[in-house]
């Protein structure tokens, strides 16, 4: 019972130990909510980001449908192009109409990297080491995709404002 395979040997776990390995999906999953609370505490300690005074929901609401998008492409089969998160474009629309910067935007994205990241060390002993650098490359490229989705319909709100006032 205690063979290489099941000992954890060349993982950093101790043999014998009896805990479920989780894809990096999964555990994002089961920590949604713990998650968006550690993203929302890192938020309230910027100054840039509270200045502009938003209730929880309004803060967050978009939190569960970006992270569905990561765990969605996290379980994509590899090579199979992911599509635009539309969750992001509403996103972008939406911070720029609370009065968000670009730079804000980036921060609250950065954050939000943090925080998963964060999140996966916190469960490092369930993890599936074997996928895990590309998970993080994974999870890097969706959610700077979806800052990129973001950015690209805040500019175009911009512009459609600079235009209506002319």
């Amino acid at each position: 019972m205690n063979n290489s395979n099941s000992s954890g040997a060349g993982t950093g776990r101790k043999a014998g130990a009896a805990l479920a390995f989780e894809s990096v999906a999964d555990i994002l999953e089961r920590e949604l909510q713990p998650l968006i609370e550690d993203w929302l505490r890192r938020v309230k300690q910027e100054p840039d980001l509270t200045r502009i005074p938003l209730s929880y929901e309004e803060r967050t609401r978009h939190l569960p449908h970006l992270l569905h998008d990561v765990i969605s492409r996290l379980r994509l089969e590899e090579g199979t192009k992911a599509p635009i998160s539309q969750a992001a474009a509403q996103h972008g629309d939406l911070r720029h109409k609370q009065g968000y910067t670009v730079a804000m935007a980036v921060e609250e994205s950065r954050l939000l990297q943090v925080s998963i990241f964060t999140m996966l060390h916190k469960n490092e002993n369930r993890l599936e080491f074997s996928s895990l650098l590309a998970d993080i490359v994974t999870i890097a490229d969706e959610v700077d995709a979806q800052l990129k989705e973001q950015m690209l319909r805040f500019m175009a709100a911009d512009a459609a404002e600079k235009a209506n006032r002319k």
